[in-house]
């Protein structure tokens, strides 16, 4: 699929913005992600696509979250990883904080629900069953 430009210049001008923030020159990231000055030049000026590899390693080289400029480098991937919300549907987090049965059945303390709350703001749980796994996770990072 082709980089369209206006998602280039988007993926462009934040890289630039936040490399000029940093006070770093291109050459100077074309270092730090293992490639060439001028392919970091294309990238900023929107001619060029990253691989998720430079990706990766240009949000590390930024200090930026690698979801978020994958994102910005690939819009049209958050339709797959979010799909829209049904109008209609509680969120994930409403259905699951309301499934008393579900909390008695794994035990569910309210200290673990404080927790599970705080993962909800941080977005991106889609399924109610996914807080199960979450706080399975997390009893088993524990030793509970």
């Amino acid at each position: 699929m082709a980089f369209r430009k206006k998602e280039a210049n988007a993926f462009a001008h934040f890289i630039r913005s936040r490399r000029r923030a940093l006070d770093l020159t291109q050459e100077e990231i074309a270092n730090r992600i293992g490639t060439t000055t001028p392919y970091v030049g294309h990238l900023e000026s929107g001619k060029r696509h990253p691989s998720e590899k430079v990706v990766v390693k240009l949000a590390d080289a930024l200090g930026v979250d690698r979801a978020e400029l994958f994102l910005l480098a690939n819009p049209q991937a958050e339709a797959i990883i979010a799909p829209a919300a049904q109008p209609s549907q509680d969120s994930a987090w409403e259905e699951f904080r309301k499934d008393k049965r579900l909390h008695r059945i794994h035990n569910i303390s309210p200290e673990e629900l404080a927790l599970l709350s705080k993962v909800d703001m941080m977005g991106r749980v889609r399924s109610s069953r996914d807080f199960l796994f979450i706080i399975n996770t997390v009893r088993q990072a524990f030793g509970r």
